[in-house]
Parts: C-alpha cells; structure tokens; sequence
C-alpha cells in the first residue's frame, strides 16, 4: 500500500494516523505542498492523504496552491484512488468537490465531544481541534458529524473513488499540539482557551487518542476500501 500524503513543509508529521498506516503496512511518500506547483502526474499511489495546514483553502494568497492540489484530489478519485482529509485536508477536499469553507467566528480549540450519526467513520472523540476555518460540504456529501461550531466528518462517493474528510484531528500528538499552539497563539486567545490548560487536556487524552485514531484509520481503510496488512 503505497500512501501520498500532502502536506505543509513545516508540518509534515501525520502523528497517530501515519503510524498506523505503517502498521498496516503502507509505504509513505511526502508531497510538500510549497511545491505542487501544478497537478501533474505523481506516479501510482493506493491512497491520498491531505494533512492539516496554516493556510486558508479560501485565502486569495494561496488560490494557485489550493487550486493545484483540488485538481489533485479530483484525478485520484476519478482515477479510482480514495481520499483522506484532516482539518485544512477536509476543507480543500469539500472545495474541490463542489463545497465551500470560510472563516468561523469563534475559532475551535481543545478536545470536544462529536455529535455523530456514524459511531464507526465518525466517533464521539473527544477529539482534539485546532481550526479557525470550517466548511460547507459539497452536495454530493453525506454529512456524518458535527459539534456547535460546524460539520466534523463528511463522506462522499459520487466522483469515482471514496472520499472522507474529518475536520478535527485524530492524528494529533502532545508534542505537535504544544508547538500549534506556540505558533498560533491568537488563535488560542480568539478562542478563549488558556494555553497550559489546552496542553494538560492533550496529556490527559493522549493515550486514549492514539486508541481512537488507530480504530478510525481501520474503519475508514475498509470504508475506502483499501488494502491493507492485518494486524
């Protein structure tokens, strides 16, 4: 199984959701979002994995890179291989399929409770969030989550291949949430959330964090229905 996983130069780490995918047997390939320049051929891949981002996908600033990687994500469903999105990757995906995203009012930091409609592709978490931008699902969608401030999970399987995109964070680690929220901390203020209390939150949920996103990442291989090693 071989995974292309799109990401930001500064945050390429796919924390809890890259090591099981190298559990079940998956080889991973890095594509740095500052050089998609344009949507040419990336050679053969099982599945497509979009990580989170400091960009808006409806940011004027990086409209060429946001419009690389959507035509990126539309070749591989069309061409039979699924797609997977985290937060910004579920943004840009919900884009590229017909949706929208936008700035949220209040920014949603710290581990929330989801309420689900799919306790399998969509569980109740806690999960932990880190955003400041949500989405409008593309019409084809089926929305299986939310919390009070947007939609959390959505599928689709109208473009050929699946897709699922989960805007809080499963992959998350305590060390990648401690240096998001050094480097964003008006993020944290505009979302009333105290820095040392968010961090004691990410310990007290690590461990259960990393059970959790294991679970996810099976459910939603066989929901793609990618091959992948037993374990």
């Amino acid at each position: 199984m071989r995974v292309l996983v799109v990401a930001d130069e500064t945050d390429r780490d796919g924390g809890y959701v890259v090591e099981r995918l190298r559990q079940r047997g998956a080889t991973i390939d890095v594509l740095e979002r500052e050089h998609l320049v344009e949507p040419a051929s990336h050679g053969a891949f099982d599945l497509l994995l979009l990580l989170g981002s400091y960009r808006s996908a409806h940011d004027p600033a990086h409209v060429h890179d946001v419009m690389a990687e959507s035509q990126l994500v539309r070749d591989a469903l069309v061409g039979g291989t699924p797609v997977m999105g985290i937060c910004f990757g579920a943004q840009l995906m919900a884009r590229a399929l017909g949706g929208t995203s936008y700035a949220m009012d209040v920014p949603e930091v710290g581990w929330r409770r989801v309420d689900t409609l799919d306790d399998v592709l969509c569980p109740r978490g806690p999960w932990g969030q880190f955003h400041a931008d949500t989405f409008s699902p593309p019409p084809t969608a089926r929305v299986l989550g939310h919390t009070w401030y947007g939609p959390q999970c959505f599928v689709d399987d109208s473009h050929g291949a699946r897709a699922i995109g989960w805007q809080f964070h499963p992959e998350v680690t305590p060390e990648v949430y401690a240096r998001w929220i050094e480097q964003n901390a008006a993020v944290v203020r505009a979302g009333g959330a105290d820095p040392d209390d968010l961090m004691r939150e990410a310990r007290a949920n690590a461990p259960r964090a990393r059970t959790r996103a294991f679970a996810l990442v099976d459910a939603a291989l066989e929901y793609l229905m990618v091959s992948a090693s037993p374990v």
